[in-house]
């Protein structure tokens, strides 16, 4: 029987939205079904949609007489039956009046005859709004009452705060009807989990103990899968246990579906969505529960018992796991596609990048042990006072190269014959990484389910839905939805690109800064008069700004990273998706400045514009920058170490300090609300409330795309660059699985085919390490002016040094004999040597391009992006899908022959089949 406004009702909507925010502490309740009656039969639906948008009218309930005792809790995500299990939980605080009374009557309230405090205006403003929010969460949870899910309500007060916990759970119908809505992948046949390890596969063909493997428990079975359909549900496997038929995963996808369709306000206004409530801030948290707590209880336990996040933090979040391969199965079983894609390329990465590390350690050791068979540092540091050298400033005096020896013999680390193939190797390496990961994301997108996979008409954001000024029809739905104008958006993104470019110029002007810094530094410390200062004037100058410059990039990044947000959200774009991907490209472009710049300045522009005696360059009135002592490759080490270790120093710091000061203020406040109250254990949704809310994946991607920029673009210049990313790197990953495990709340699982726009980026990058690393060996290293006058005049580099050597103009008065580096004639005029040495540079770099170009393409030919095994096994699957899918065109085709026997003579067409009308589920 239906009826409008029974007491029950009333009874449960003061207790569940606590409108007259009391100071006492309410009852705890339970709502929906398992009070209300049974699940709302779809044929109630429409009904009860009819009244969904009147604010007037009482929602829709199936009426119950009685009410059942509800049985003493039992530990777990489950209701107090000890059976629904709890899929999501909505939180909201509310601040009691008597606490407000109190503070009202401080700030000077007036106070009626009753003696209860009448509000200021700005008082009742707040209080409207907050009577605004309690109807939304009202008028929601009616909603999602007649969507079918199932509720249960929990309270933490004291005196000051009353913070009300919503439990939900999907039933069995909502589950199958949205389980089919959602295109969820159901098992047709179980096949052998296989072992989608290279390197175990490798050394298990070589018959090679593998240390990096180990057994974890409870692992997913892995199925051939097709569509779910309702009307097959005979035909998949396990169709019988409605308990655990569906995943927790798919359930929280399924209910998080649920309320962010759900209607709260007016439909016209967009109000609609759990999103939209947050941050209207109806409710402080939306989230699903872990599965229990991460510690293992104190007592012995099979490791078949361990829950799902107990699995995770021994087998994956320890430290001591840190040689141990990714249980990227329970990853993904817990956390969804999108987060396990991150973690299996992170791993991926950080595995490929254990050769070239091993490889770039080789070529530096193998520098160190050959530095001594150099004969240009030989003769450096032989020379005593051969080669008077040109002063390095206005003020300076003029020196003997016999006082840089060290610094020579230093700068053939990161410029001999090895680092040259080193760079060559690595720009195969950076193309062949990607071809590779292109086979991995494909087999895990089909291992997982998520390879057919396509995102369905984007629903609106919540900031979009609120800020659009008008609603057009959506021309894919045809539903009314929030616009905003087309040319108003590309006005604003054209006027958010001038500010990029403006805060690109403040990044250059920044940098001019540093360089005119570090020569006045120079400047300085050569006057001291110090013979070992004077002597590492450059380098001391050099490390000290790439301090400072340090400290700008992650500055500036801090303050770019909050302004292209704010650019972002200006430029009201409809979807996450493209919110997603304006804002990774604001933010990438402007790191990519912010942190390139420097590196760049110094590999290809330092040291081009000096110019020679008597007619020296200048910027500002001070003399432009030349190369050190050791050669611009030295310092450009330099600056990659302390700019790139730097970073990713400090990056681990904070993300190993941050979360857990958070997680510290948020246990503070829940510790404050609870009191004395320590008698009984800490409840599920209490534990996860005191979590931090997980940010998401950009930080993390963020850093990592930078981080192999700086190993592609300059490992010409420092060799080691690999080995630390790949110290980095062990370290991240346990750092990231152990916030996502034990320090942040669960995130709603997300379905993902690969790693998004990251790879285009990658792709990119890889790229450009070509180009640049063909210039840098081109023009910035000495590799082709040793190899050139190796051909042309002494195959031992006998007299190099001499030959690199020009002496000064004859109009230079000061020191008329000086010698200064360049191909130069006494008159300051190039030589024909650097003209032969410009053609070979020029044509190195042609060559070195097209040749690499030509072996990626080969090895995309060769390797293709789908492996073998995999598309016998997606054939497999297709026709399994085909064979469960039978019966279903059997049972057409005798459908189609009954019709036609019964059809009268001479009827030329078919019988048609009779369409059963679909019915929603519900209006959200």
């Amino acid at each position: 029987m239906l009826r409008k406004g029974s007491e029950l009702l009333r009874g449960d909507r003061e207790v569940l939205l606590d409108l007259d925010y009391g100071s006492e502490a309410q009852v705890s309740d339970s709502y929906g079904s398992l009070q209300n009656g049974s699940f709302i039969p779809p044929r109630y639906l429409s009904a009860c949609r009819d009244h969904a948008d009147d604010k007037d009218d009482e929602p829709i309930n199936i009426d119950c007489n009685t009410r059942r005792k509800q049985p003493p809790p039992q530990p777990g995500n489950y209701f107090r039956d000890g059976r629904t299990k709890i899929d999501f939980v909505l939180v909201w605080e509310v601040r009691s009046r008597r606490r407000r009374r109190g503070r009202g009557k401080q700030r000077g309230e007036v106070t009626g005859e009753e003696g209860e405090a009448v509000p200021t205006i700005e008082n009742s403003r707040s209080e409207r709004r907050k009577a605004q929010l309690a109807q939304w969460r009202e008028k929601f949870v009616q909603n999602l009452e007649g969507a079918g899910l199932l509720m249960e309500k929990e309270e933490t007060a004291n005196e000051k705060k009353t913070i009300h916990f919503l439990k939900l759970s999907v039933p069995w119908d909502v589950l199958v009807y949205y389980a089919e809505e959602l295109c969820l992948r159901a098992p047709l046949q179980a096949q052998q989990n296989l072992d989608l390890n290279t390197s175990a596969r490798v050394l298990s063909k070589l018959c090679i103990p593998n240390v990096m493997t180990e057994s974890v428990p409870n692992r997913p079975l892995d199925y051939y899968t097709c569509a779910f359909r309702k009307s097959k549900m005979n035909r998949f496997l396990g169709c019988d246990d409605h308990e655990n038929y569906f995943s927790n995963t798919q359930r929280h996808r399924v209910v998080y579906e649920i309320l962010a369709r759900t209607v709260y306000g007016k439909r016209t206004r967009a109000e609609v969505g759990v999103d939209r409530l947050v941050n209207e801030g109806a409710y402080t948290a939306a989230f699903p529960l872990h599965e229990g707590h991460f510690k293992l209880p104190s007592y012995e336990i099979p490791p078949d018992e361990l829950n799902q996040r107990q699995v995770l933090y021994h087998y994956w979040a320890r430290w001591c796991k840190w040689c141990k391969y990714q249980p990227l199965d329970h990853i993904r079983e817990y956390y969804g596609e999108k987060i396990a894609f991150y973690f299996a390329w992170l791993g991926f990465y950080t595995a490929w990048l254990l050769p070239v590390a091993v490889v770039g350690t080789m070529v530096f050791v193998s520098g160190v042990m050959s530095m001594g068979t150099n004969t240009p540092a030989k003769e450096v540091c032989d020379s005593g006072a051969n080669y008077l050298m040109c002063p390095l400033c206005n003020t300076c005096k003029a020196w003997n190269m016999s006082d840089i020896c060290t610094m020579v013999k230093l700068g053939y680390l990161f410029d001999h014959p090895g680092t040259v193939l080193f760079s060559v190797f690595m720009s195969f390496w950076a193309v062949t990484f990607l071809e590779y990961w292109k086979r991995k994301m494909a087999t895990l997108a089909h291992h997982w389910d998520c390879m057919d996979f396509h995102e369905e008409e984007e629903r609106p954001r919540p900031e979009f839905a609120a800020m659009a000024p008008m609603m057009e029809q959506n021309p894919v739905t045809g539903v009314k939805e929030p616009y905003f104008p087309e040319k108003t958006r590309l006005s604003r993104m054209f006027t958010g690109s001038m500010v990029i470019i403006m805060m690109l110029c403040v990044v250059m002007i920044f940098l001019v800064t540093v360089v005119m810094c570090r020569g006045i530094i120079s400047v300085i410390i050569f006057h001291t008069g110090s013979p070992v200062l004077r002597t590492e004037a450059g380098t001391i100058a050099n490390i000290s700004s790439s301090i400072v410059n340090l400290g700008l990039i992650l500055l500036m990044g801090q303050v770019y990273t909050a302004l292209a947000e704010q650019l972002t959200k200006w430029e009201m774009h409809r979807t996450q998706t493209q919110y997603d991907n304006a804002f990774i490209f604001k933010v990438f472009i402007f790191q990519f400045v912010n942190f390139y710049s420097s590196p760049f300045y110094v590999a290809f522009f330092k040291g081009r514009f000096v110019g020679y005696p008597s007619n020296y360059g200048t910027l500002f009135g001070m003399r432009n920058e030349d190369c050190g002592p050791g050669g611009c490759l030295i310092e450009l080490a330099e600056q990659l170490f302390i700019i790139m270790v730097g970073k990713q120093l400090i990056n681990n710091i904070q993300e190993f300090i941050i979360p857990k000061v958070k997680a510290w203020r948020q246990k503070r406040t829940m510790t404050k609300v609870l009191g004395g109250k320590t008698s009984h254990e800490p409840r599920g949704w209490e534990e996860d409330y005191q979590l931090v809310e997980c940010g998401g994946l950009f930080e993390e991607y963020l850093e990592m795309v930078l981080q192999f920029g700086f190993i592609t673009i300059f490992v010409a210049a420092f060799p080691l660059a690999p080995l630390f990313a790949l110290l980095n790197n062990w370290v991240e990953i346990r750092l990231d699985a152990h916030k996502f495990v034990c320090e942040y709340r669960r995130p709603v699982a997300e379905r993902a085919q690969n790693i998004g726009v990251w790879f285009n980026i990658l792709e990119a990058l890889s790229h450009l390490s070509v180009i640049a690393n063909a210039f840098l060996i081109a023009f910035t290293s000495d590799f082709l002016p040793r190899l050139l006058y190796q051909y042309k005049f002494d195959n031992d580099l006998n007299g190099y040094v001499n030959f690199t050597l020009a002496y000064a103009p004859r109009n230079y008065t000061e020191y008329r004999m000086c010698r200064y580096k360049a191909f130069r004639d006494n008159n300051g005029n190039y030589t024909l040597f650097y003209w032969e040495l410009l053609a070979v540079r020029l044509g190195f770099v042609i060559a070195f391009e097209h040749v690499v170009f030509f072996v990626l393409r080969a090895i995309d030919w060769i390797v293709p992006d789908v492996p073998e095994s995999l598309e016998l096994k997606i054939k497999r699957e297709r026709y399994l899908a085909k064979q469960a899918l039978a019966e279903n065109q059997e049972a057409l085709l005798v459908s189609r022959g009954r019709g036609a026997a019964t059809a009268t003579p001479g009827s030329s067409s078919p019988a048609a089949l009779p369409h059963a009308p679909m019915v929603p589920i519900g209006k959200m």
